[in-house]
């Protein structure tokens, strides 16, 4: 990140992962198309022709590698590089992939990397893996003559020289979907995943607390002088809403950003999110705000009301509605807990 026959005929079931986690089951593999033809897809509001089908695509990080694999595309790929701080990969809907696709590095992705795996196609984003300060961009590659695509809950928005976001983040995860399956020939697949998403976010929404009772949420991914946390257009934006939550910081026009203390206690949440990952564990992000004195009266503090989701689930990937469906769990608790009597 920054330091987841037509779709309608298609029947999902519900596919239960090592760490509890629930996701709409794909339907069986269908072949990537072989074809050389040209496919001009729209990435970050540009126009891009890529002349060929990939078949050495190297990824960047956890969620843009499992949007390959929930397409059945392993067998497209050279590899992925992804600091091993991601969680327990071995319950995952995925693992087939994981097993039979190349870890090219614990460290963001490197050009050596794409050319030592002799990569034909890279799929990473702005702070997944793309960034200025190192040389490693979209047109550094296109100089080697290697074709890339941006992750859409990446994409800068021209703000600032840094804000990112473009679109609401299960949009930007179902247009990556769109694309990836019109350039690999697997567009139904595609489909069917996204009509399963859509099926699955609409239940949770379906049951979500509405007006005054939704509860207010913070996202807390790390910091202790001041927080790192997500604005309107990172994926935790409608993890939260669509659970019946109101992300307090969807007012800023970014997908992952700084902001101070005092906004946190000024908006006063009633649930903190912990996006866990990184060497601090979600237990030591824990007891750390429920000590922080500038927090003490804020309302998610006093009444220990903090719900722990892993960083796959908080990233544009496969896994944003399962964690949607959870979370909707239990913000329909805090909201009946939080009843006004009758």
């Amino acid at each position: 990140m920054r330091r987841p026959v037509t779709a309608a005929a298609v029947l999902f079931s519900l596919l239960a992962t090592g760490c509890g986690a629930t996701v709409a089951k794909p339907p069986a593999k269908a072949p990537a198309s072989s074809s050389s033809s040209a496919v001009t897809l729209t990435n970050c509001g540009q126009r891009v022709t890529y002349d060929r089908v990939p078949k050495r695509v190297v990824t960047n990080d956890v969620g843009i590698t499992e949007l390959m694999f929930a397409l059945g595309l392993e067998d497209r790929m050279a590899g992925f590089a992804m600091p091993d701080d991601k969680g327990d990969l071995t319950g995952v809907p995925w693992k087939d992939g994981y097993d039979k696709v190349k870890w090219l590095s614990r460290q963001q992705l490197t050009k050596e990397n794409v050319l030592d795996a002799r990569g034909d196609w890279v799929f990473a984003g702005w702070n997944y893996g793309f960034r200025d300060d190192n040389g490693f961009t979209p047109d550094a590659l296109k100089k080697l003559g290697i074709p890339s695509y941006v992750l859409t809950e990446s994409c800068r928005n021209g703000r600032t020289k840094s804000s990112r976001g473009i679109m609401p983040p299960l949009e930007a995860l179902y247009t990556d979907l769109t694309n990836l399956g019109k350039l690999f020939g697997v567009e139904q697949r595609a489909a069917a995943l996204i009509a399963g998403f859509k099926k699955q976010v609409a239940a949770v929404a379906a049951k979500a607390p509405t007006g005054s009772a939704r509860p207010k949420v913070f996202l807390y991914d790390s910091g202790t002088d001041s927080p790192f946390t997500s604005g309107r257009y990172a994926a935790p934006e409608e993890v939260i809403s669509k659970a019946g939550g109101v992300n307090v910081m969807n007012d800023l026009a970014d997908s992952w950003t700084t902001v101070g203390w005092e906004s946190v206690v000024e908006r006063d949440p009633d649930v903190i999110v912990i996006c866990d990952y990184g060497d601090v564990s979600a237990e030591q992000k824990r007891r750390f705000l429920l000590s922080y004195a500038p927090l003490r009266n804020v309302t998610a503090v006093k009444h220990q009301r903090i719900f722990v989701l892993d960083y796959v689930d908080l990233v544009e990937s496969p896994r944003n509605p399962s964690a949607i469906a959870r979370l909707g769990g239990y913000l329909r608790s805090v909201a009946d807990t939080t009843k006004p009597a009758s």
